[in-house]
C-alpha cells in the first residue's frame, strides 16, 4: 500500500464540516473558473430580485458545462429554470444553431431568468415555458431528440419529470437529476418528508426500468452534502 493509500484508509479517516467543504470548493473554484461578468451580475440580479439562493454552485455549473461539451449537445431540456443560472452554464456549450427548451413554474423567476440570459448574450438559444413542468413537458414533440435534460425542480414531481425526459431525449443521451442525496436523509427512511419520499419514488422506479441505466454521485461543497442521479437512455 502507498503512502497516500495508507493515509487515507478507512483507519485514518477524519470527520469534515461544512466549512472544510466550502473552502475546497472556493480553491478549486479559484483556479478552474474564470471570473464571468454575466454569471456575477444574473446572480447579484436573482438576489436583488428576491429569488432564493438554491441555484447549482459553480463548481456545478462548470461539470454541467463541460458534461453537455462532452456528449456534443446541441438541444438540451432542463426543469427548473430558477435565474438562469444553470441555464447559462449549460446553453453556454451550445453549438451557434443548438437550442436549450427550460421550464419554470414561477413567473418571477422566469422574468429574473430572461434578463439573466439576455445579458449573457444567450436569449436567442434559449426559450423559457412558464407553468407547471409536469403539464407543460408533455407539449415537448418527440422529434427531434434532446441530448441532454437537467432537473432541478421540486422533487416530488421527479418521476414525472424524468419520465417526459426520457421520452424526448435520444438514445445515448443523458439524465443528470440534481439534489437526490439530500444530506443523507434520502437512505434513512424514517425521513418521510416529500422530497426524500419524491427521490425514493423515481429511484425506485428506475430500478425496474429497462430503459436507462443509471447511478447516483453524492458531493459536498459550498451547497452542503447532497448529490446528482446521472442516467444515461439505452
Amino acid at each position: 500500500m502507498t503512502e497516500s493509500a495508507a493515509h487515507f484508509g478507512h483507519g485514518s479517516r477524519q470527520p469534515t464540516t461544512y466549512e472544510d467543504w466550502a473552502r475546497s470548493d472556493k480553491y478549486f473554484e479559484t483556479l478552474l473558473i474564470t471570473p464571468d461578468a454575466a454569471l456575477k451580475s444574473g446572480v447579484e440580479n436573482s438576489s436583488k430580485n428576491g429569488l432564493p439562493d438554491i441555484a447549482v454552485s459553480a463548481t456545478q455549473g462548470k461539470f454541467l458545462h463541460l458534461l453537455a461539451k462532452s456528449i456534443g449537445a446541441k438541444r438540451i431540456v432542463e426543469v427548473g429554470t430558477l435565474g438562469g443560472y444553470s441555464t447559462t452554464w449549460l446553453a453556454r456549450a451550445l453549438p451557434d444553431d443548438g437550442e436549450l427548451v427550460t421550464f419554470e413554474l414561477e413567473d418571477k423567476h422566469a422574468k429574473v431568468a430572461i434578463e439573466n440570459l439576455s445579458i449573457a448574450g444567450l436569449a436567442s438559444k434559449v426559450k423559457v415555458v412558464v407553468g407547471p413542468a409536469r403539464t407543460s413537458m408533455k407539449a415537448l414533440p418527440a422529434t427531434p431528440k434532446f441530448d441532454l435534460a437537467f432537473i432541478d425542480a421540486d422533487k416530488e414531481s421527479n418521476l414525472e419529470y424524468f419520465e417526459e425526459a426520457k421520452r424526448v431525449i435520444r438514445s445515448g443521451g443523458v439524465i443528470v437529476v440534481d439534489n437526490v442525496v439530500r444530506n443523507g436523509k434520502v437512505s434513512d427512511l424514517e425521513h418521510d418528508d416529500p422530497s426524500s419520499e419524491g427521490v425514493r419514488r423515481l429511484v425506485k422506479a428506475i430500478h425496474n426500468d429497462a430503459e436507462v441505466d443509471a447511478t447516483v454521485i453524492g458531493t459536498v461543497g459550498d451547497k452542503g452534502y447532497d448529490g446528482f442521479l446521472y442516467a444515461i437512455r439505452k
